[in-house]
């Protein structure tokens, strides 16, 4: 079994971390089943935020009465410090407990400390203080905002978009995570969906000890591969690294990682996922793309106003109104038949 050290949390874990955002699309009951079911595989790490709507509640109802055997991490968007004490009050409830493992600051526009006006990290400090927490950590999608939490030293863990699309910037991170020991959080491993191999996808995780990846999983099926890479898991070699070559050609440039964060489009466009169709189209069986409601939603892109609202809120910085275009444009060739895709 691999495992990995969170950093100075002296958290130890299996490689394999439970992503809870997916278990919102199912019932109580199913979301329930694959979570324990997770945990008797072999899984201990489960991660949420109060921003995934019934997430945490559906994380309450497996844990109960179990909770020094998992390790829950989740999330405040909050503002300010009011908002703070609100939103960890909720999780608490939510998630049957009187701790968070680690909490986090869910992707902040700036690095929260001391001082700063908002009354944010006054807040954690205050949180962990009375028991509510026992380690504080920062999400973020920007490497600006990574970088200056680093430095900081007010956080024990980063959670950050790292795969084998990473580029050298990315890496650094995780480095400067290491050197600082930092723990290292990986979301999107799969890049959104956009990696169909999660066995290459693990392999590549493997290669850097100090970095946890957590799955998103929302089927038993998909919980099943991975339970399957804690007692047997994946090393890299000469194929997984072709693989990995191959879709690093690819997917280079400029691509929706659908995070969201764009989201909710003033026109209605469901922008997270018809940014980045065309790579769907061809990175998953197509026939999925190309339904009724599928269509209907591309067709929402001519609705675009070109407000610039998406554009602002990328953490990427894409042009994200050209990105719809020639997305929808790659659509309705596929369509007509002019573009033939598998």
């Amino acid at each position: 079994m691999a495992t990995v050290k969170l950093g100075k949390t002296g958290i130890v874990t299996d490689k394999n971390g439970f992503g809870a955002l997916p278990i919102q699309r199912v019932s109580d009951d199913e979301a329930v089943r694959i979570l324990q079911k997770a945990y008797d595989g072999g899984v201990t790490f489960f991660d949420t935020a109060r921003f995934y709507t019934d997430s945490e509640h559906k994380l309450g109802l497996a844990f109960k009465g179990m909770r020094d055997k998992v390790i829950i991490a989740t999330k405040t968007a909050a503002k300010n410090a009011d908002e703070f004490r609100k939103d960890i009050r909720t999780s608490l409830d939510n998630l049957q407990t009187d701790y968070i493992d680690i909490y986090q600051f869910h992707n902040p526009s700036f690095c929260p400390k001391p001082g700063d006006g908002t009354g944010l990290y006054e807040a954690m400090l205050e949180a962990k203080q009375n028991g509510m927490i026992k380690h504080i950590g920062i999400t973020n999608h920007r490497l600006k905002v990574a970088h200056e939490a680093i430095d900081s030293g007010l956080y024990e863990t980063l959670q950050f978009p790292f795969c084998y699309l990473a580029s050298d910037e990315d890496i650094e991170l995780v480095t400067k995570c290491k050197q600082a020991d930092m723990g290292f959080i990986a979301m999107k491993a799969l890049s959104g969906g956009l990696i169909t191999d999660s066995r290459a996808a693990y392999a590549f995780e493997a290669e850097f000890d100090n970095v946890l990846p957590i799955w998103g999983v929302q089927r038993e099926s998909e919980l099943d591969e991975f339970l399957s890479y804690v007692t047997n898991p994946p090393a890299m070699t000469d194929d997984i690294r072709a693989l990995i070559d191959n879709d690093r050609k690819q997917l280079q440039g400029d691509f929706c990682r659908g995070c969201g964060y764009c989201m909710p489009c003033p026109a209605g466009i469901e922008i997270n996922n018809c940014a980045r169709m065309s790579l769907l189209l061809r990175r998953s069986p197509s026939e999925l793309q190309l339904t009724p409601e599928v269509q209907a939603k591309m067709m929402k892109i001519e609705d675009c106003m070109h407000c610039g609202h998406c554009r602002s809120m990328c953490p990427y910085h894409l042009d994200t109104p050209a990105l719809l275009a020639k997305n929808l444009e790659d659509y309705k060739n596929v369509l007509s038949g002019k573009v033939k895709v598998c």
